[in-house]
């Protein structure tokens, strides 16, 4: 059964003294991975409200129906749904709020499912696709066993520059989510919402920790039950100012501190959401950082026998693959290796709707070459260019997801990005992003498309060409009409055949059709057409 807000409770509100990551608890659908991703967009006002627009609610002018904003492969979109929401036995079945007049987190669920088609169609994902679609940003992956050794410092200035941020727990493969004895759900997604390093001061112990604040989406007592959970004995080495600074409170609300340690060893799959520039320009995030990452985005198709060359296993057909090139010019500031940070992500277009007809993501991936003279080469690259180049980067693997995106540290200079399927003549549309931390210049490396004027010599020939048919025409007319240079609608039927066969091979044309164009372009009226009319009739066919 579904019901509208109004019937659900008396005095139905869109926000409930704001919105907060305690607004979202999960239902029964099984979409965990959205509800981290909302709870993570609550902490930013400025990216929360471009997705849910403030200007509308449940007041006098209240129509029915709200509007939210969602990012599709390169562009904003609306996305309008009524109040209708689903419900047994007078509650909500899916997303809620634990304040039973609140109703955004429920109503950006529906427009989220339609948007993809259906609330099936959100059954599975991984937080970062709900992240990218709620901000325009680049998300990075990180398997957490094999992750770099500075990943703490990559995670506090990703949170410094409002990135948000998700973490999972490996599933079991017989239970889809299970609760661990440490409290941690396997198969489950989490908001990473603060990432700090907090003064301890004991007898024993000084200095700062790393610490993590994580959320469950559940928004219930499934909590963290080891070293800096709720109520722990750690939590004595803080002092009372910087635990209200933290503000530490102790609920079943299904958020919990870690340290990072911990987090190493019982986590398995990170995503950080980086922002683009767009979203960096709003107020308040600008007052936290003022760097932006530079981007450029490219939106193009794989078409079976054109562009869809496959990987680097099909080497007569990988060249035909789009190609693009990346220009890197100053390294990093903070590089002492004289590096450029480029993050490239490729994006598969359409693929939950198209999961819905039975059809999985396309397995994709991407290949980086080093171009010593750009200038000098080829466009496209051609296939003996490849035959004998080893690629300068390469995504992590070949794989089936909406995106596949990595992280590079490379030299200046010019490179060439290889986007492709892993086997060839498999269609596909695609977006390809690219980040880097100073100004670049990218461009798709193809020949140069525009009009250019035709050759004198051929031009001279196609013109004596037509004047020589028109001549002929214009003869065997006159041979037709008599001295008055007119002819009725037999005398045409002969002309226009004669005309016609010169460069169609067609049958006779008909003495109805030629009564019909007759009417049509006689002028004076007199069922007769002059010359002039054939002549130009017969150029224009």
């Amino acid at each position: 059964m579904k019901n509208n807000s109004c019937e659900l409770t008396e005095e139905p509100k869109l926000f409930h003294e704001g919105a907060t990551r305690f607004d979202v608890i999960q239902g029964e659908l099984g979409d965990c991975w959205l509800l981290a991703a909302m709870a993570n967009l609550t902490l930013n006002q400025a990216l929360f409200y471009r997705v849910v627009p403030y200007d509308q609610g449940f007041d006098d002018d209240y129509a029915g129906i709200f509007h939210f904003r969602f990012w599709q492969y390169g562009r904003w979109i609306d996305v309008v749904v009524d109040d209708r929401l689903p419900t047994c036995n007078d509650t909500l079945v899916f997303m809620h709020s634990k304040e039973q007049t609140e109703f955004w987190s429920a109503l950006l669920e529906k427009a989220y499912a339609k948007l993809h088609g259906s609330y099936e169609a959100l059954k599975g994902g991984t937080t970062c696709e709900a992240m990218e679609d709620f901000t325009g940003g680049l998300t990075e992956f990180y398997e957490i066993q094999k992750a770099p050794d500075n990943l703490f410092r990559i995670m506090l200035k990703a949170y410094e520059r409002w990135s948000l941020m998700g973490c999972a727990v490996e599933p079991d493969s017989d239970v889809t989510e299970m609760e661990q004895d440490n409290g941690l759900i396997k198969g489950h997604a989490y908001s990473v919402t603060a990432i700090r390093m907090v003064e301890v001061d004991t007898p024993r112990v000084s200095g700062k920790i790393p610490l993590i604040r994580i959320r469950n989406p559940w928004g219930n007592e499934c909590e963290w039950k080891g070293a800096w959970s709720d109520s722990s004995p750690e939590w004595t080495m803080v002092n009372e100012n910087e635990r209200k600074e933290l503000g530490l409170t102790f609920e079943h609300d299904g958020e919990f501190w870690m340290s990072f340690r911990d987090f190493l060893l019982n986590f398995n799959r990170l995503e950080i959401c980086n922002l683009n520039p767009d979203s960096l320009d709003d107020e308040p995030l600008t007052q936290v950082s003022k760097k932006k990452w530079n981007m450029h985005v490219f939106e193009s198709s794989w078409i079976p026998g054109c562009t869809a060359g496959g990987c680097r296993n099909y080497p007569d057909t990988f060249w035909m693959n789009p190609q693009y090139q990346v220009t890197l010019e100053d390294v990093d500031d903070d590089d002492d290796d004289d590096l450029c940070t480029m993050i490239v992500a490729l994006m598969q277009k359409h693929h939950r709707s198209k999961r819905q007809i039975g059809q999985d993501c396309l397995t994709v991936g991407y290949i980086i070459y080093h171009l010593n003279d750009p200038d000098n080469l080829p466009k496209p690259l051609p296939k003996e260019f490849f035959e004998s180049r080893t690629p300068a980067a390469k995504s992590p693997s070949f794989i089936n997801l909406r995106e596949v995106s990595c992280r590079f540290k490379l030299p200046p200079g010019s490179y060439s990005i290889i986007p492709s399927t892993f086997d060839p003549d498999e269609r596909g549309e695609f977006v390809l992003r690219v980040f880097t931390e100073k100004e670049n210049k990218m461009s798709e490396y193809d020949e140069d498309v525009g009009l250019k004027s035709p050759d004198e010599e051929a031009q001279v020939e196609q013109n004596e060409e037509e004047e020589d048919k028109e001549q002929q025409v214009k003869d065997f007319f006159a041979s037709i009409s008599g001295p008055d240079l007119e002819v009725d609608c037999y005398e045409f039927q002969e002309v226009l055949n004669f005309a016609v066969k010169q460069e169609f091979d067609i049958d006779e044309i008909s003495l109805d059709v030629c009564r019909s164009m007759i009417s049509m372009m006689d002028v004076s009226f007199n069922e007769q057409l002059s010359v002039v009319i054939i002549c130009i009739f017969s150029v224009i066919i």
